[in-house]
């Protein structure tokens, strides 16, 4: 079965109940990666992240590298990210979430697509969201690729992080300390920095709960607006933006915590009602 030079890295926190669903998307490959990186995030569930970790690679470590990471000390995805990333031995790195999945065709897909457009340092694409039981979709044979600017990117994060495949010499990390938007911060930071980045118009990735509003960080809409207005202090701090430019995307984000407050109220019901094929998430 054909490999690529694809390190995966997934975070793992008290995940014990979905982490077997997410690396089973990662086997299920077409196109399997070369390495596969749980990085225990000093979970506090009485052992049994820790024993579902062993187990997993334990039934599975045979089919490629397997590692299991663990932090001393709880420090949240960004600085689990960077475990992973910091060992990785592939040219591409891609992330998982613990709680979401992956279109087999994924990694076949994007691999390609970055080998074919070398200038290209990061690919995202769009996320379903799913019902439990769900099964993968099918994919159109008619897809495009387009860039994603300075401008669009800040006006929105378009990348879900279960989306993302890198080159592994980027030079930047997520920002540690930061439990909400240190990835769209790190997303920020390459573009602003000149390197490209696409977004592939076919959704790769599976999401089982609501962006906003149910369960997991997001569940706190004003944090993660914060984390958004953190970001901006960042790269404003970096010299990557004018502070006239921080001032209007804070307001801007502001006015963004509003729409999602509300669409917060009312993600129960709208995921609950989602048809099974799933729901596209940016």
């Amino acid at each position: 079965m054909e490999r690529a030079p694809v390190s995966v890295i997934i975070p793992c926190f008290n995940c014990s109940s979905t982490i077997e669903r997410a690396v089973s998307s990662v086997l299920r490959q077409t196109v399997l990666p070369s390495e596969v990186f749980l990085v225990d995030d000093a979970s506090t569930d009485t052992g049994e992240t820790a024993k579902t970790l062993v187990k997993i690679k334990e039934l599975f470590g045979h089919s490629m590298r397997m590692e299991i990471i663990r932090l001393e000390n709880n420090s949240g995805p960004a600085a689990a990210r960077n475990a992973g990333w910091n060992i990785a031995t592939q040219p591409y790195i891609v992330f998982l979430d613990s709680d979401d999945a992956w279109h087999p065709g994924k990694i076949d897909i994007q691999y390609h697509w970055m080998e074919k457009h070398p200038d290209v340092a990061l690919t995202g694409h769009p996320c379903l969201l799913m019902q439990e039981n769900s099964t993968a979709v099918p994919l159109s044979d008619a897809w495009n690729a387009h860039e994603v600017g300075k401008t669009l990117l800040l006006f929105s994060n378009r990348f879900q992080t279960s989306s993302v495949m890198l080159r592994r010499e980027i030079p930047y990390r997520f920002q540690q300390g930061m439990n909400y938007c240190e990835d769209y911060l790190l997303w920020l930071r390459i573009v602003l920095n000149g390197h490209k980045v696409c977004r592939i118009d076919l959704p790769l990735a599976f999401l089982f709960k609501p962006p906003f509003g149910m369960g997991g960080l997001s569940r706190n809409v004003w944090q993660l607006s914060k984390g958004e207005m953190n970001a901006f202090r960042a790269i404003r701090e970096d010299g990557l933006i004018s502070g006239s430019a921080r001032l209007f995307f804070t307001i801007y984000i502001f006015l963004k915590y509003m729409r999602r407050f509300g669409i917060s109220l009312f993600s129960g019901r709208m995921f609950s009602g989602s048809a099974d094929r799933g729901t596209e998430q940016a």
